[in-house]
């Protein structure tokens, strides 16, 4: 079963756009930021994957919007496995305005690649396998 991973957020005024409703990019920053966070749950904070030399290029993205939430809003996005291969994973994420009765914001999807600096940032990258212990962390079976 694929674990669900959340991250709050507050609707901040440099979110929204002139009308004070979200400006539509807040949502792809927000699957990226989400994304980072659930690495980190699993054992893969920034700072390890610098240290290795990883990375995860994002391969697509995409976003459908349903609500939009206003300037000050408390939103939680909920991140969960879609999918993983052998070096790329697929996380699907959806944005929930939070209060006496949650609503669902938008939905979202991003695809990236497991992979690795050849010689440390700014050399080239090479996908390489997602670890076992990445992909148990996420719920899915090892490969």
């Amino acid at each position: 079963m694929a674990t669900t991973f959340r991250l709050k957020r507050s609707l901040s005024w440099g979110d929204c756009d002139p009308a004070g409703i979200i400006f539509y990019p807040t949502y792809y920053r927000w699957m990226d930021a989400a994304t980072w966070s659930l690495l980190a749950e699993c054992g893969w904070p920034g700072t390890r994957m610098r240290g290795e030399h990883l990375s995860i290029p994002l391969l697509d993205s995409q976003c459908s919007f349903v609500a939009s939430p206003m300037f000050g809003d408390e939103i939680e996005v909920r991140s969960v496995l879609d999918r993983v291969g052998r070096s790329s994973f697929a996380l699907r994420h959806e944005f929930f305005l939070l209060g006496a009765e949650e609503k669902l914001l938008a939905r979202g999807l991003e695809a990236r690649v497991w992979a690795r600096y050849e010689s440390g940032p700014g050399t080239p990258l090479r996908s390489t396998p997602v670890p076992d212990l990445l992909r148990t962390a996420l719920g899915a079976t090892p490969a």
